[in-house]
């Protein structure tokens, strides 16, 4: 059996902008049907609910984007330097 061979960098941007792409397809075509159906019901077919949960599928797409490229932006994580990461080592090992 052969070793698969590491992805490249330009492989992983494209994942990651294909996956933006179809999560913003997908995100905005479910906001633009729960408006037209809201549209519809429940608002005398004004254009405006349609215009609101579109940009609110849009938002939310760009906002899973913006954490798929930038992942210091999740709430609750922490980027540790590697002198904070050599420190905590070398205090855990001569503590023993």
């Amino acid at each position: 059996m052969s070793a698969s061979k590491p992805a490249s960098s330009e492989d992983i941007l494209g994942q990651k902008y294909d996956r933006c792409l179809a999560d913003l397809l997908v995100k905005a075509g479910v906001g633009f049907g729960v408006g037209v159906v809201a549209s519809v019901i429940f608002f005398r077919r004004r254009t405006w609910p349609v215009a609101l949960s579109t940009g609110f599928g849009s938002g939310a797409a760009y906002a899973d984007c913006d954490r798929s490229f930038n992942p210091a932006r999740i709430p609750g994580t922490r980027i540790i330097s590697p002198e904070e990461v050599k420190a905590t080592f070398d205090s855990t090992t001569t503590s023993k």
